[in-house]
């Protein structure tokens, strides 16, 4: 029985620790909080997992709170009219939602995580608490056939050397603020299904809004994306939750009047529902070298963290984690040796490049010829599930999205096809 040793306990290393531990591998989780603590702390993230991503964990049995989760069966774009936040009337130049092939869903991590530890140490998993450093690695990758890293933050992401010719920004591109909210009232053009809304507001920042399940049943995350030093960038220093909920709430009024009148029964689902920060996207060497010789094979985040603008970090994780899963298994017997741990990388980034590639186009001011496929998609049904249904495949942008030339193609052909 080989012996693995997984650092994280999120998305990619639960998933991971409890698929080995079905193929009967002996597992070892280092986690530097028990589930008790989880659950009781600060919401991690603003999760949307589409339908891939979500038959990872079905696969492997994890989906225990899809039944009472809300499924999100499209996903809307707005984009405010230039200058239409100033005072005055308040104007969307472009306005419409699109349908998913296969519903996603969004379980808060505090609930995910601890539940998914709790089931690993039930089925017999070792599960440690403690908060690793670079010597515990060095240790323990004496005694272990493999470790591998997937805690995204902290020491031991330093030892993964920045891969700056896939890391065009060195500093965060946005101001990043969340609350987690009960009452928030449907949108009432589609008021008989959920869907994840976008909010553009050029130069501005961004607005996303999610239906999710969190500890206290059905609530929506509120999810401001700022341009750092711009008008949403006020919330760092902000340690009060109810401050930190009319801040959210004030944004929204002045920037977007269409969302904010959903808010009139808008409470926080609970104290620690909001969180603040900022990160540079950034994509790391796979492979950390420890002061001993051994070498240790990084994990989603902590080799490629993205800005969350695109919804694909619980994706991605998930992705990552089935595809090393598969690595491991196809390994057999043979040394998980660096020449393998590169390979096991590459696997996944022929998948994650895409999301890169998207992520760090969506933080740049919008093109004209992107411009035009959001405006063409409220006029073309078509178009809008087509672009919706990248956030579960982001591969298929390459075809219509990023180049100018492909982008006019794709549009002259559905604009050709509804004329004729």
């Amino acid at each position: 029985m080989r012996r693995i040793l997984i650092v994280g306990a999120g998305q990619s290393g639960l998933q991971l620790a409890l698929g080995l531990q079905s193929h009967g591998y002996d597992v070892t989780l280092m986690s530097n909080r028990t589930a008790d603590e989880i659950r009781s702390g600060r919401v991690m993230s603003t999760q949307c997992m589409f339908h891939t991503a979500l038959q990872h964990e079905r696969d492997l049995g994890l989906n225990f709170w899809e039944p009472q989760t809300p499924n999100i069966e499209g996903l809307g774009i707005s984009v405010a009219a230039p200058g239409s936040h100033d005072p005055g009337p308040t104007q969307r130049a472009i306005d419409w939602v699109g349908k998913l092939d296969g519903y996603a869903q969004s379980v808060d991590q505090r609930v995910k995580m601890s539940g998914w530890m709790e089931t690993f140490a039930e089925r017999g998993g070792q599960l440690v608490i403690h908060g690793a450093t670079v010597g515990d690695l060095d240790y323990f990758s004496r005694t272990y056939d493999l470790v591998l890293v997937a805690a995204g933050k902290g020491e031991l992401v330093s030892m993964f050397e920045r891969d700056a010719s896939r890391s065009p920004y060195s500093e965060p591109q946005r101001a990043l603020a969340v609350a987690y909210v009960h009452g928030l009232a449907p949108r009432p053009e589609h008021p008989d299904f959920d869907a994840v809304r976008c909010n553009i507001v050029p130069g501005v920042g961004e607005m996303f809004i999610m239906p999710t399940y969190t500890l206290s049943g059905r609530a929506d995350i509120l999810f401001w994306e700022g341009i750092p030093g711009g008008p949403l960038d006020v919330f760092r220093g902000v340690k009060d939750p109810s401050e930190h909920l009319k801040l959210t709430l004030d944004l929204m009024k002045t920037f977007l009047p269409w969302e904010y009148a959903r808010t009139t029964d808008v409470e926080l689902t609970d104290a620690n529902g909001v969180l603040a920060g900022r990160y540079a996207p950034t994509v790391r060497k796979p492979i950390g070298r420890l002061p001993g010789g051994g070498a240790v094979l990084g994990v989603a985040d902590v080799v490629v963290a993205n800005d969350p603008i695109t919804g694909q970090g619980s994706n991605s994780a998930s992705k990552c984690a089935a595809t090393y899963l598969a690595s491991i298994l196809e390994r057999g017997d043979k040394p998980f040796d660096e020449e393998w741990m590169q390979q096991t990388f590459d696997r996944y980034w022929d998948t994650a490049q895409h999301v890169v590639k998207w992520t760090n186009a969506m933080l740049a001011p919008p093109p004209e010829h992107v411009l035009d496929i959001l405006g063409a998609a409220g006029e073309f049904p078509r178009i809008a599930h087509r672009f919706v249904n990248c956030f579960d495949n982001p591969a298929d942008l390459e075809n219509f999205f990023f180049d100018p030339d492909k982008a006019r193609a794709y549009l002259a052909e559905v604009s050709g096809a509804s004329a004729a």
